[in-house]
């Protein structure tokens, strides 16, 4: 683990002397953000893999509701035949998965990277890297020279939260009707997962501000990579993973 961190902290140091004739003071944090957008960048791939897997499970819908309609007695016979289906169509039922599983590591990265003194003497503006709202609070109050810092995240946060809120509702309700056997409590979470886009304003609330950043960076990429992923035709897109947000 602390050989990662030690990568990782060379990584954003080097990036930050590059980018200091630019960014003066506040290079370390473009340094996070450019950092940031490489880590995704480097993910891309798999979330293009799953972003196909999503539309084919998509496709197959109907017929895998035909088959939980049909063997609805028979759990062996029903099993086997989504089997069948997934192989037939060459479609993994668990598609999206692996982005979901690489990204939530790399956020516990660099949360560590970004604790404690690693971020002293950096700052945001009037904001130190390394410090949180609850600093920033007791130091000035929401509209002090770090408050307002974290008021530009929370716009932030909100503004893709939001847009991410109404594109997972209407998924969600575009989505075809199950005809086998309804999930149990699947109502409950059709109604509360398009509010989990907002959980990322509490993470940012919570977390140092470094982190702050790497998080609102990877939100809005995700934002904007699943728009470009399925603006194609019209294409149908499954729910966002929780951990693919942040």
């Amino acid at each position: 683990m602390s050989d990662i961190l030690s990568v990782f902290g060379f990584l954003v140091e080097r990036l930050a002397d590059l980018l200091q004739p630019l960014f003066a003071t506040t290079a370390t944090a473009a340094a996070i953000v450019l950092f940031t957008l490489l880590v995704r960048l480097a993910v891309h791939p798999l979330s293009r893999a799953s972003a196909r897997g999503q539309k084919a499970r998509t496709r197959i819908a109907p017929e895998l509701a035909a088959l939980r309609k049909k063997h609805a007695k028979n759990p062996e016979k029903l099993r086997k035949a989504i089997t069948e289906l997934h192989a037939r169509e060459k479609v993994s039922p668990f598609a999206g998965i692996l982005p979901s599983l690489l990204q939530a590591p790399a956020f516990l990265l660099m949360y560590h990277l970004f604790a404690g003194d690693r971020m002293a003497g950096h700052t945001l503006l009037a904001a130190p890297l390394g410090d949180h709202w609850a600093d920033a609070l007791a130091h000035g109050g929401p509209f002090g020279p770090a408050g307002r810092v974290y008021l530009v995240l929370f716009a932030l946060v909100a503004a893709v939260a939001t847009y991410t809120y109404r594109r997972t509702k209407a998924q969600l309700a575009s989505q075809p009707l199950d005809l086998g056997q309804p999930t149990p409590g699947a109502g409950a979470i059709a109604r509360v997962m398009p509010l989990l886009s907002f959980a990322t304003l509490i993470t940012v609330a919570v977390v140092p501000l470094a982190a702050a950043l790497y998080v609102v960076t990877s939100t809005t990429w995700t934002a904007v990579e699943r728009t470009l992923l399925f603006r194609e035709r019209g294409e149908k897109e499954g729910p966002v993973p929780l951990a693919t947000r942040a």
